[in-house]
């Protein structure tokens, strides 16, 4: 297995730390906003920090399809993934969604080895089942004393896929531009139908409390600006497949910055479930 360059060590482990508050803060200040109104706050903070990225960066004009990947990229990963994240975690607590969500590197795993030719893992079939059992547990233990919370998991479910669609389009776009330029792209064309929540957000702003608005402006920067940079810099210098397997510590972090913060754990049958899962989605990526 090759070695990975500090530079890239430091951009993933950025990107974990970044992203892992995200499901933290979401579920904080979905009480003030709605799911889409959270989007469009955060993608409207975090597009212009993007564009910092870009300061002393040539320019280069994508070709057609360049167009289309990025475009599927930023409608799939910056608008359906955020606003199926939030709706998911006004019904789940943020680790039981982080564990969900973190089953996307098993789909970014076999998409990679269909569409970008990237070697198939061995055990990814193994992985695969048990993962399977896992997202299983997760739904029972959420739904065990509430129906709306199996919808909040089929929320989640959507923000997996679309997660794992993103990472798939992205990867072959960045083959020749920057990946500051494509993740500037997609989050910009991302925000677009985003806008459709824009009065609500704004007249929301006016009286929501100071917590809530830093929260809003924190996903903007933090997950989304830097996470989001730092992760176009990885997956620019390594298969897409084998950058997935770092998010597998974001649900633990997950549950210690929820307890910590918000003083929620997942239900214990959810825990148990998204144990299970990982260990499948380590299993498929064992040598």
């Amino acid at each position: 297995m090759d070695r990975i360059s500090p530079k890239v060590l430091a951009a993933i482990i950025g990107t974990v730390l970044a992203w892992s508050s995200a499901f933290v803060v979401i579920r904080a200040v979905l009480p003030v906003f709605s799911p889409g109104e959270l989007a469009f706050l955060r993608q409207l903070v975090a597009v212009p920090l993007l564009a910092v990225w870009m300061i002393g960066q040539k320019w280069v004009w994508p070709t057609r399809r360049e167009w289309l990947l990025i475009a599927v990229f930023g409608l799939t990963w910056f608008s359906t993934y955020i606003v199926a994240l939030n709706t998911a975690e006004q019904t789940i607590d943020a680790g039981t969604a982080s564990f969900v969500v973190n089953i996307g590197p098993l789909l970014i795993a076999i998409g990679a080895f269909v569409f970008l030719g990237e070697k198939l893992p061995r055990n990814l079939l193994a992985g695969a089942l048990i993962a399977l059992a896992g997202v299983g547990l997760i739904a029972w233990g959420t739904s065990s004393s509430d129906h709306v919370d199996l919808f909040g998991l089929l929320w989640a479910l959507v923000a997996t896929v679309t997660y794992a669609v993103g990472v798939l389009t992205q990867k072959p776009a960045l083959a020749r531009l920057s990946s500051n330029q494509v993740t500037l792209l997609g989050a910009a064309i991302a925000l677009v139908p985003l806008f459709w929540w824009a009065p609500e957000a704004a007249a929301h702003l006016s009286t929501a409390p100071m917590d809530a608005i830093i929260g809003a402006a924190w996903l903007g920067a933090v997950p989304t600006a830097l996470g989001f940079g730092l992760w176009g810099y990885a997956l620019k210098r390594m298969p897409a497949g084998r950058l997935g397997v770092s998010t597998y510590v974001v649900p633990p972090l997950v549950i210690v910055e929820s307890a910590i913060l918000l003083g929620e754990w997942p239900h214990p049958i959810a825990l148990a479930g998204g144990a299970i899962a990982l260990v499948g989605v380590w299993w498929s990526r064992r040598s």
